[in-house]
């Protein structure tokens, strides 16, 4: 019984290490489970998938730990673990935060320890997302119908475009052309309703497109995710050649500050409110909004500036409530009309006022005055 208290409280000392304190795999804060064949200190959740690859784990305060074992951890630790299996990580491959969708963590997971992705060593063949050029089938949802068909993409580096193809006219040619310029790609499995859901964004004469996407092998949704990423990285560092990776890394494929059903009404706020799809690109500083969340084009979009701009946002309850539901309401004022948008709980009002102000406080660069509209909307007569 001394043993093993006086083993728990060395692990516990470990573990407020500052290379220990944070979760190897996802970053989350006070990891309390150990990978004791690996040697590093993780998560609940991460501990999870490493059982899952037969890694051998514990956890800190509830298992019994032999000496053997704590010595082993007392000459390992997260920060010897990282220079050995992420010492040749490609700056552009995705780091899943704990807060990120299970194929992603499971994955990193699986390329750092399983496959040994980044250690350096040769690879034959290479992983697919280091190559330039990569070529597969997807599940594409339909533009005007839920279903899902398979499809070709053909990712070229040297380009910078992304192509799909129809399966029964492939010889046709492309039916898209994408420029790696203009694309986003983000998971969405609750979204998408599949585990691999992936929602691919880009602009077409002016609008939003978006393709939803999936693919059964958690492996090939990952590595076409981190192909687009190296493509758009290898882009970035064409455009703005004296960049660092700090500060190309965060514009690759940024994910949506905020995303949810809201209800709106029209320019003079008489018309009936109608459920509608926002989603809050934040970099872009637009707030689109969609009929339907998996809807292919948007129905407008809302550019976001400042509030030295007149651009301002904030709780409210609304004079004309004809058709709506919901009872939490949101001003929001551009230099040309108001918006208002009511949503279903107090909490998600919280949530977006705040998402909302988060963007309108960030001081606009060049390139948003350059985009900015005349108008507070590009499409403001359509609810």
């Amino acid at each position: 019984m001394a043993n093993w208290e006086r083993n728990k409280r060395i692990l516990l000392e470990l573990m407020k290490l500052p290379e220990n304190r944070l979760c190897a795999d996802c970053g989350a804060p006070d990891p309390d489970w150990a990978s004791y064949k690996l040697g590093l200190f993780v998560c609940l959740n991460c501990s999870g998938i490493h059982r899952n690859l037969s890694s051998r784990v514990k956890s800190i305060k509830l298992d019994h730990w032999e000496d053997e074992l704590v010595e082993w951890m007392k000459s390992s630790g997260n920060e010897r673990a990282s220079a050995l299996y992420e010492k040749a990580l490609p700056p552009y491959y995705y780091r899943p935060q704990q807060t990120d969708c299970a194929v992603l963590r499971e994955q990193w997971i699986r390329a750092k320890y399983e496959r040994l992705e980044f250690t350096g060593e040769t690879k034959y063949p290479p992983p697919p997302y280091t190559t330039g050029f990569y070529e597969g089938m997807l599940w594409k949802k339909g533009k005007e119908n839920a279903q899902f068909l398979k499809r070709k993409f053909v990712l070229s580096e040297r380009e910078f475009t992304l192509a799909y193809y129809n399966k029964e006219n492939e010889s046709k040619g492309p039916k898209a052309l994408i420029p790696i310029k203009h694309l986003n790609v983000t998971f969405q499995p609750e979204k998408i309703g599949h585990p691999h859901g992936m929602q691919i964004t880009y602009l077409d004469k002016d609008r939003t497109r978006s393709l939803y996407v999936y693919h059964e092998s958690p492996e090939e949704i990952v590595t076409w995710y981190n192909a687009l990423r190296a493509a758009r990285y290898a882009y970035l560092k064409t455009v703005y050649p004296t960049g660092t990776a700090a500060d190309l890394i965060p514009n690759i494929t940024p994910n949506y500050l905020k995303e949810g059903y809201m209800e709106k009404t029209g320019p003079s706020q008489r018309e009936p409110f109608k459920k509608r799809w926002f989603i809050l690109d934040s970099q872009n500083r637009k707030l689109l909004y969609f009929k339907g969340c998996l809807d292919a084009e948007e129905l407008g979009v809302i550019f976001l500036g400042t509030e030295s701009n007149n651009y301002s946002v904030r709780d409210c309850v609304p004079k004309h409530t004809r058709g709506n539901k919901w009872k939490f309401g949101i001003m929001m004022e551009t230099p040309e009309r108001q918006f208002v948008f009511m949503c279903e709980h107090e909490r998600e009002q919280r949530e977006w006022l705040d998402s909302l102000r988060q963007v309108m406080s960030r001081p606009m660069t060049p390139q948003d005055y350059i985009t900015e509209p005349t108008s507070g909307t590009s499409d403001e007569n359509r609810i």
